[in-house]
């Protein structure tokens, strides 16, 4: 047997190896700079303890898909074949045309959807100077023991434009899928208390929040009084309270923080009553916590945030028509929409967070050694009304002033992470706890965050974050969701936020006018190099063996 022979068979015989290797050996390096075809450590968990099968069905397919809508589709695709390989046999998968078929089959198939909650999202396009509309659905099922969750696809900042909505949605498709699988599985569920009883609210006010909650925790509504401590919850929420914590509430709540548990604060600055035509005075809100929350190195101010840049609508009379009142929605400056984030996993790519007369949050004791991360910011167009502050419904008339919308960016909502001291540590003989291990609260200065609106005309809540004038549900529920998965597990699912997908967009007017050089250079090229390639090997061969 000659050398070559014997080079080329011992080739063969690695080859053989790898292949023998890789039926009982499996791995697979990402090389990319932002690991966009990783999955976090504990989705991988969560796929490995599956116990029966998950079926995912997803509906963002179709021939008429454009380019970044089938980069979104890719990615989805890319992270369920990711989440195959770790939960093998119990994760499949598949991709469904809903536009497939004939006209009939399409509007069942449509309706069939709609009828699951999805809403489809119309694609306007201009190509070569045609203009085209197709309509498709950003969205998947997940499927579990006879149990199904809806997963939206297209899930972003709606104030970001077309490109950086996509890229948020591409960044958010492991956590979206991964919490659905979880919901679906966990048969431990985290516990979550909500101290209800220092707020004249209704349940029917909390109903949102209430549903959202129910659908990943198990809930508790606390009562205080025949509580003799807040031990067993995971997370205890207190939910705008309007009237004083009594003072054996408050030592409770010390005192669980102390023992490590976590708590939500949704406390308003001003109390604001109904509003008539004149207006009325917002008065301040004594519920007995300021000297709690300023141990815990905020404070709460007596005052309400006027946003001139980012604001809700209300509808106003701003005229007639005929015989007919004018009625145009306009911006109030009392309602603002924060779209202004700081850097956590908390508020990563959710959308604006719809809040009413809110007031700013301070920090205080800077040496006490806890660690306070600014969640919800406002514009730097913001006008600071303190107590007692005039509130009419005319004020949405007036235009913003920028001289008068001076006074900077606001923190409305801290995460305050550390080792607490106790507001109790110099006031008893008896033995109290004195100071929490690492741990860590949320402070809120707007009670209305976790409230929904109630439909007037049925009497039905609206969900959380909902607004019923620009019919938008805004980011409200994301982020209270959010939160308390970070609070209860930081290095849980939410981690899988960490990922970070740079765009890297294209020149679009060198792709207009530079389109059939490039298209000529990738397909010629190939085939150049090919010809230069088994022209040399032939050359070679002449001269080895000539």
């Amino acid at each position: 047997m000659s050398k070559f022979s014997k080079k080329y068979l011992f080739l063969i015989l690695i080859l053989i190896l790898v292949n023998i290797l890789g039926l009982w050996l499996f791995f697979r390096l990402d090389l990319t700079s932002d690991n966009r075809y990783s999955i976090s450590k504990p989705t991988k968990n969560l796929l490995k303890s599956l116990d029966d099968q998950i079926v995912i069905k997803v509906y963002l397919e179709g021939e008429e898909l454009n380019g970044s809508f089938e980069r979104l589709k890719r990615a989805v695709e890319e992270t369920l074949g990711e989440f195959k390989n770790f939960g093998g046999k119990n994760i499949d998968y598949q991709f469904i045309n809903p536009n497939k078929g004939t006209d009939e089959e399409r509007k069942a198939n449509f309706e069939k959807l709609l009828q699951k909650g999805m809403q489809p999202t119309n694609i306007v396009e201009t190509r070569n100077g045609k203009r085209s509309e197709n309509l498709i659905f950003p969205y998947a099922t997940v499927w579990y023991q006879n149990k199904e969750v809806t997963v939206l696809l297209l899930k972003a900042n709606q104030a970001e434009n077309a490109q950086n909505k996509l890229n948020q949605s591409y960044e958010n498709i492991e956590y979206e899928l991964a919490s659905a699988i979880q919901k679906l599985t966990n048969k431990q569920k985290k516990k979550i208390g909500l101290l209800s009883e220092f707020t004249q609210l209704q349940p029917v006010n909390f109903a949102g929040l209430i549903t959202s909650l129910q659908e990943y925790y198990d809930l508790f509504i606390v009562d205080a009084k025949t509580s003799p401590n807040f031990s067993g919850l995971d997370a205890l929420i207190i939910p705008k309270p309007d009237k004083p914590v009594d003072d054996s509430t408050k030592f409770k709540l010390d005192q669980y923080l102390m023992s490590g548990g976590k708590l939500l604060f949704f406390v308003d600055g001003l109390k604001v009553d109904s509003i008539g035509l004149e207006g009325t005075f917002a008065q301040p809100l004594n519920v007995n916590l300021d000297d709690m929350l300023f141990k815990y190195g905020v404070r709460i101010n007596k005052n309400i945030v006027k946003d001139g840049l980012n604001a809700a609508v209300i509808p106003m009379v701003v005229g007639n028509m005929g015989d007919k009142p004018n009625i145009q929605f306009m911006p109030y400056r009392y309602f603002p929409l924060i779209n202004n984030y700081g850097k956590s996993l908390i508020t990563k790519n959710i959308d604006m967070v719809y809040t009413r007369f809110t007031a700013n949050i301070d920090t205080v004791n800077a040496k006490d050694g806890l660690k306070k991360i600014p969640l919800l910011l406002t514009s730097p167009y913001t006008k600071i009304l303190n107590a007692p502050a005039l509130i009419t419904f005319n004020e949405a008339r007036t235009d913003t002033d920028e001289k008068e919308y001076n006074s900077g960016v606001k923190v409305i909502s801290y995460l305050i992470e550390g080792k607490f001291k106790s507001l109790y540590q110099n006031q008893f003989t008896q033995k109290v706890l004195t100071e929490s291990p690492e741990t860590k609260i949320l402070v809120c200065s707007d009670g209305d965050l976790i409230v929904n609106e109630i439909d007037k005309k049925t009497g039905n809540p609206f969900p959380l974050g909902f607004d019923k004038y620009s019919q938008h549900q805004y980011g409200n529920q994301d982020f209270v969701i959010n939160a308390l998965n970070y609070l209860t597990d930081e290095n849980g699912l939410i981690t899988s936020k960490t990922k970070s997908i740079g765009l890297r967009p294209l020149d679009q007017l060198k792709v207009k006018n530079e389109r059939v050089m490039w298209q000529s250079i990738n397909i010629a090229a190939p085939l150049v190099l090919l010809g230069i390639l088994g022209l040399l090997r032939f050359y070679w061969l002449k001269k080895t063996y000539g």
